[in-house]
């Protein structure tokens, strides 16, 4: 089964989504800012965006997450 269908996985898949984009973005900014507007890019750009200003909901969500998982 994919993570498209399983609603668990997919969260799972967005988050370390956010946490991987923000990871890189730590280290190379200037290589996802300079591809911000770019879609394939822009995609990692934003979820970077979202690990930054949300960083205490997005580690609750992992420590649920990974709490709940079976």
């Amino acid at each position: 089964m994919t993570a498209l269908f399983n609603f668990q996985s997919l969260i799972v898949v967005i988050l370390l989504t956010i946490c991987t984009s923000t990871y890189a973005h730590y280290y190379f900014p200037a290589f996802m800012d300079r591809n911000g507007h770019n879609y394939f890019m822009g995609l990692f750009w934003k979820c970077a965006r979202i690990g930054e200003r949300l960083s205490p909901y997005i580690a609750l969500a992992l420590v649920f997450m990974a709490v709940s998982v079976d």
